[in-house]
């Protein structure tokens, strides 16, 4: 028996099929197109999504590495907030998807709190009030798409974040659905009830018509539909498991327990805690809601995130031509001892938690004229360990917990010297897995115990070996004046007009 995951990401879909063990047996990946139409927008075309996604799975159902017939179940993992509108009877987007990095709304959220909602998103999302989430995304459309409101409020129109947009597509247009962890990160939904919030759909003037049934991670949604792909051999396959992408990891670490965390390295940088029954609510800035529903049962986690990550390894590749790959910024990180007194703070698209400064924007400080791209590269690994050293500072206090260990995973986890350095800013173990593509994995778990391929968690907690651990090496003295540095560079980042 095996089982697909479709990692719906925010620079590629990707299909990844599973065995029971939770060993990869095949993948397909196929990056799309990044539409930035002005400073802080970020766009993707709704069917570049699909037909990426589509042929992911057509490229490993045809890879010979497993047999179609052996597929028992398909799980969604997906970008959050992303959000796509699209046309009821024909299945058109009415514009393209605006992504969870684009800041075109922050006037719309200046507007919510001074209105005085904050405290009502706060305590009934989990949520603050921010551009990153999904609900200012679909006003601006409505406001802003010629006859997109009026279609809107008459039930011509559907909303979805991408597990939805793909469920709906892949079903042939039969099931609009979003699983509670997508809905959570939408500003609309209560967390505690598990229902649209009519009181916030009125603010944003959403129609309640629009949006997708809130269900658990794990069930049976619906069948690949007839003819949607061309292939006979994954026809009526169920599609039995969908979860925002970073509580998929949660659960693809096996982080089942309450206080368990793990941090995923990605295009963005999300550290979670499983907070189990209840929810945490911050004050420090981090969100909550909800992680996984399964069998009935709701798990709750705590959450920061940072937007820019391994979009700034990105950044130094294509954009300033310092580096051909990825893998060159570890050589160069390593061939020096320091940053040479440098911080970079990669605010490309505002701050996250625990700061959420929607105008920050990125700097570079301590410049002199001794250094060089090595100490750039370097700053720019120490970049992303700080902003998750941040985050884990404010979860501590939030939960009153301490961790024993940090548990990664994501692409830019495989660097050995990032990871590294985030041991020795957060004085704690770093555990890496083997299956380093635990956001796929989770996805796979959750279909897998739709259909009855694992019998429960336990059995898919034996599942996880350690590929490496680290510890911490650096002097306390050292950590803290590093630190200190960054927290001076940050307030540089946020104040940056007026330096």
């Amino acid at each position: 028996m095996f089982v697909m995951a479709l990692d719906q990401g925010t620079t590629s879909s990707r299909a990844i099929v599973f065995d029971k063990y939770g060993r990869i047996i095949s993948k397909a990946q196929n990056e799309f197109e990044q539409i930035y139409p002005q400073a802080g927008w970020v766009e993707h075309n709704p069917m570049d999504i699909l037909y990426s996604q589509m042929k992911a799975i057509t490229d490993v159902i045809n890879s010979g590495e497993f047999d179609p017939k052996e597929l028992c179940g398909i799980g969604i993992t997906n970008q959050r907030e992303t959000t796509i509108v699209w046309e009821k009877a024909t299945g058109k987007p009415i514009y393209n998807a605006i992504v969870w990095q684009c800041r075109r709304t922050a006037d719309i959220c200046e507007k919510l709190k001074a209105d005085g909602l904050d405290d009502y998103v706060r305590e009934h999302t989990g949520l603050l009030i921010d551009a990153y989430f999904s609900g200012t995304k679909i006003k601006w459309i409505l406001d802003n798409v010629d006859g997109a409101r009026e279609k809107a409020e008459n039930g011509e129109l559907l909303f979805g974040t991408v597990e939805t947009w793909l469920i709906w597509n892949l079903t042939g247009g039969k099931v609009h659905v979003t699983d509670y962890s997508n809905a959570s990160r939408t500003m609309l939904f209560d967390v505690d009830t598990l229902k649209w919030d009519e009181f916030l759909c009125e603010k944003l003037g959403v129609p309640m018509c629009m949006l997708p049934e809130p269900v658990e991670s794990s069930k049976v949604y619906g069948y690949i539909a007839s003819g949607i792909l061309g292939l006979e051999s994954i026809e009526n396959v169920p599609i039995c498991g969908a979860i925002g992408d970073q509580p998929s990891a949660l659960f693809g670490q096996a982080c089942f327990n309450q206080g368990q965390a793990k941090n995923t390295y990605g295009t963005g940088c999300f550290l979670l805690m499983n907070t189990g029954d209840k929810r945490v609510k911050s004050k420090n800035n981090l969100l909550t809601g909800v992680a996984w529903s399964l069998n009935g049962k709701l798990t709750y986690s705590i959450e920061g995130s940072a937007f820019n990550a391994g979009s700034v390894i990105k950044w130094l590749r294509d954009e300033l031509h310092l580096i051909d790959n990825a893998k060159r910024v570890d050589e160069l990180a390593e061939s020096v001892e320091n940053a040479n007194g440098i911080y970079l703070v990669p605010a490309f698209t505002g701050l996250g938690a625990p700061y959420w400064d929607m105008y920050a924007r990125g700097v570079i400080v301590g410049l002199t004229r001794g250094v060089n791209c090595a100490h750039i590269c370097r700053a720019t690994l120490e970049a992303i360990a700080f902003q998750m050293t941040d985050l884990l500072e404010a979860m501590k206090k939030d939960s009153g917990i301490t961790l024993s260990e940090l548990r990664v995973d994501g692409g830019a986890s495989v660097s050995n010297i990032m990871m590294q350095i985030q041991s020795n800013l957060i004085r704690t173990m770093v555990n890496r897995p083997k299956t380093v593509e635990t956001t796929a994995l989770g996805a796979a778990y959750l279909a897998g115990l739709a259909v009855g391929m694992w019998k429960d968690t336990d059995e898919i907690e034996r599942n996880r070996e350690v590929d490496k651990v680290f510890l911490p090496e650096m002097d306390i003295e050292e950590v803290d004046k590093l630190y200190s540095g960054w927290k001076k560079a940050v307030e540089r980042a946020k104040n940056w007009e007026d330096n």
